[in-house]
Order: C-alpha cells, then sequence, then structure tokens
C-alpha cells in the first residue's frame, strides 16, 4: 500500500502532478481544505474498508476540477500516487469527473451538476433503514445549488429526519443568484442546523463536520475566496 500522509502540502504537491485540467484548477483548490479535514479528522472510512457495509459515505457532488480529492485518495493509500502522473489520459483510470467504477474510494460518478445531494439522500434513507451507524456527507458547490434537485433533496431530506446526514456546501460566490449568508438561510429555513465557517481553517471545519444533531441534519457553508 502507498504511503499515508496527513501533511497538507504534501497533498498541495501531489496535487501538482495532476495537469491537463487547469480551467477547472480553482473548483479544485476550493475544495481542498474540507477535503484534507474529512478524510484525516471526520470520515470513518480506510482503503481496506471499501465493501464494508458501515463505512462513512463521502460523495463528491462537486466533481469537476476532482485534482484536490485525487490527490487527497492518494495521500491516504486508496491508489498509487503514480496514477497521477497520467490524470486525464486514455488508460487512466483518473479522468476529469471521477468514476467510482474505475477510482478505489470514489462513490458516485459525478460532474454533472446536481445530482449528488438527492443521490446522498437516498442513501442515508437506505442506512437509516438498515439501523447503520454509518453516516453521508455530500459535497456541493454554491452554484450547483440553483439546481431544481437540489432544493426538492433539502426540504425530503428535512421532512424525514436525515440526522445520519450532513451537506457541506463550498460558497465561493459563484451561484447565478448569489447574495452571501442567503445559502445557510435556507437550509436553516428547512429546518437544517446550519453553520457557516472560514473554508480555510481547519479548526473550524473539524468541529463543524464532526457536530451530530440527534434529531437534525447539519449543514456546513465553507466560506472560501472568491472564484
Amino acid at each position: 500500500m502507498t504511503q499515508i500522509t496527513s501533511d497538507l502540502d504534501e497533498i498541495l504537491h501531489l496535487m501538482t502532478r495532476l495537469t491537463g485540467d487547469e480551467k477547472h484548477s480553482v473548483a479544485a483548490t476550493s475544495t481542498l481544505d474540507v477535503l484534507h479535514v474529512l478524510y484525516e479528522d471526520v470520515l470513518d472510512v480506510s482503503p481496506d474498508r471499501l465493501d464494508d457495509p458501515d463505512r462513512d459515505r463521502f460523495y463528491l457532488s462537486k466533481g469537476h476540477g476532482p485534482m484536490a480529492y485525487y490527490a487527497v485518495l492518494a495521500a491516504h493509500g486508496y491508489f498509487p500516487r503514480e496514477w497521477l502522473d497520467e490524470f486525464g489520459t486514455y488508460e487512466s483510470p483518473l479522468g476529469f469527473h471521477p468514476d467510482r467504477t474505475l477510482v478505489p474510494g470514489v462513490e458516485i460518478s459525478s460532474g454533472s451538476l446536481g445530482h449528488g445531494l438527492p443521490l446522498a439522500v437516498g442513501t442515508a434513507h437506505a442506512l437509516r433503514i438498515r439501523r447503520s451507524p454509518a453516516r453521508v456527507v455530500v459535497l456541493v458547490g454554491d452554484a450547483e445549488l440553483d439546481e431544481g434537485s437540489n432544493a426538492e433533496a433539502i426540504e425530503y431530506a428535512a421532512g424525514v429526519g436525515l440526522a445520519n446526514f450532513t451537506v457541506v456546501a463550498i460558497d465561493n460566490n459563484s451561484s447565478s443568484y448569489a447574495v452571501r449568508g442567503r445559502m445557510a438561510a435556507r437550509f436553516a429555513t428547512n429546518g437544517w442546523h446550519t453553520t457557516t465557517v472560514d473554508g480555510r481553517d481547519h479548526g473550524q471545519l473539524r468541529a463543524a463536520l464532526r457536530h451530530r444533531e440527534p434529531h437534525a441534519l447539519v449543514a456546513v457553508v465553507a466560506q472560501v475566496e472568491d472564484k
């Protein structure tokens, strides 16, 4: 198995090995700190438990620009680091959008926006029916929340009380209807326990992402630099 590291500088170095999709570099770096904290301090997952039915699930709905995601997975030993050097090539399993059938540790194929949150709601509901201790965390972008499928998923998840479910929304002020603070209000209005944090502050991220409510869903709005 490849070496496992929790060093953010090393993950940044691994990201430099992923070339060819520079147009999405801002999308990738906007997720970096959240991904690092999730895999280092929050999620109950590991490369040797890929088929464990009670593992936590992480869904990257914001699938365009997956360089930070691939770097974090490689750093934690899900696949060889050498794969990073072939990113986006014809034979590489690491495409410009993550493919769950090709990349160990990737739970959903994503990139077409608006799908990850509804899929995660279904998974969280199924896990609750099975009385599994697993939690589901989905990362979405602020512009992605313009999609109507997400509006329905947010309302439905709150309506059935999926307390094993957390949404992390990256706010880089790129929504078509961007108003700072409105994302948090939108979740709160629908009955979610909502926190807004500095998306580069690992202490704030760690506290918010570890937080669980016994009878409420958790939404974390992580604010980063404007796109």
